[in-house]
């Protein structure tokens, strides 16, 4: 299995950031490769990606999450294998640190390749720095929240 942790700043408040994370339908307007999420019930989603021509689809449960903390999953069905968290650290009122950590196994030898060449962790930076332009310019305000803890 391979992995990647990365961090990002963002100018909004921890509880800002974190409620905008649990907004998973949202992913697609900042993560490159994902084409849809349907949250499925307060624990399960199901992903739709495309990267590099490459269509998968999954589903991934919630497996731990406390509000202005931490969202923690794993892949339970589908064509994806990886487990991640991300956590929230609040800096100051205005200041957060949104670090992700995230475990995959590669399949095939494109995806050993590209992870070997870093493929995995440059999408992670790219899609963290989109999420931090997306949240920033609505002004420090999500788009929703759910607060409920895992």
């Amino acid at each position: 299995m391979s992995q990647v942790e990365e961090s990002i700043e963002v100018a909004v408040p921890v509880r800002t950031a974190y409620d905008q994370w649990t907004q998973f339908e949202t992913f697609p307007e900042f993560m490159d490769g994902v084409q849809r999420i349907e949250q499925r019930t307060e624990t399960l989603t199901h992903w739709v990606t495309k990267i590099d021509g490459v269509e998968r689809e999954f589903d991934a449960e919630i497996t731990e999450q406390i509000p202005d903390e931490r969202v923690a999953w794993t892949t339970v069905d589908g064509q994806a294998k990886q487990a991640g968290v991300v956590t929230f650290h609040r800096l100051d009122d205005e200041r957060t640190k949104v670090m992700l950590q995230l475990h995959y196994e590669p399949e095939g030898m494109a995806e050993k390749a590209g992870d070997k060449l870093g493929f995995v962790k440059r999408q992670v930076t790219g899609d963290l720095g989109r999420f931090k332009e997306f949240i920033e310019r609505r002004d420090g305000v999500e788009t929703g929240a759910w607060r409920g803890q895992v």
